[in-house]
């Protein structure tokens, strides 16, 4: 099947209204940071919901150099919005840390505030009328696990997730985005490195590997490693299956793995 974006965005869009539904959710709550995904995900929800049902989070962690392109991205889609700056969220974890003796790695320093904005979000969605986080990753990064677990790889639902960063640039366009928010490079928000620096590969390359099974031998397998490694980010929560019954009716496979 070849991606055609016209096509593809008729069943998106469905997708999503009825994902909302599925939520009992009114409002779509989305974090702001003007690149290609969140831009995409923000005009998605405005063609699915209406302008008025979307609402728009900047979180800068104190001075953001391209904040610009978050404002530019609000005020283009004309959306209901806010800026909330985490700094004091993020520096009064790291500081009660080393109150405590405990010294924080350079993971916790990376990772903590894609958590602290996920934590944001679902704060602002849950005093929002029925506000619902979506997530606002796609595949090519997915792919690779390069995202936060409970940070930006959360959400109700990710309407972006199967698609790559090519495919999600071709859908910012059929949805009429300015370029600038579609070729903005995504950054780690912290050593001003793209993704692309962090991971030593393109994401053109992963794109090609997943749709097509086309890639250099040794970026194969750096790709395939980060994969298998990465999986746990995306699994539902493992139970315990103690074999005890649960009698009622239930609609998910969540409390029977082995459900038919």
């Amino acid at each position: 099947m070849e991606f055609n974006p016209q096509t593809q965005l008729a069943g998106l869009l469905e997708w999503m209204a009825e994902q909302m539904t599925a939520c009992h959710g009114k409002t779509a709550v989305i974090g702001i940071s003007g690149g290609k995904d969140s831009s995409t995900v923000a005009a998605l929800a405005v063609a699915a919901y209406g302008r008025d049902n979307v609402f728009g989070v900047l979180l800068p962690d104190g001075e953001q150099p391209d904040i610009d392109y978050s404002r530019a991205l609000v005020e283009h889609l004309h959306l209901p919005h806010t800026t909330i700056n985490i700094r004091d969220a993020v520096q009064g974890v790291l500081t009660e840390m080393e109150k405590a003796g405990i010294t924080p790695s350079r993971q916790t320093v990376v990772n903590l505030p894609s958590r602290i904005r996920m934590a944001t979000l679902y704060a602002v969605a849950q005093s929002l009328d029925s506000g619902i986080v979506i997530n606002t990753s796609n595949l090519s990064e997915d792919w690779v696990g390069y995202c936060t677990i409970y940070g930006d790889s959360a959400g109700a639902f990710s309407p972006l997730g199967m698609y790559t960063t090519e495919e999600v640039v071709a859908l910012g366009r059929q949805l009429g985005l300015p370029e600038k928010f579609l070729i903005k490079p995504p950054s780690d928000g912290l050593t001003g490195k793209t993704d692309e620096d962090n991971l030593g590969f393109t994401y053109h390359a992963v794109n090609e590997y997943v749709r097509r099974g086309v890639v250099d031998a040794d970026i194969k397998e750096r790709i395939d490693a980060l994969h298998r490694a990465s999986r746990f980010k995306f699994q539902t929560l493992p139970v315990y299956q103690n074999g005890l019954p649960i009698v009622l009716e239930e609609p998910t496979d969540y409390y029977n793995p082995n459900k038919k």
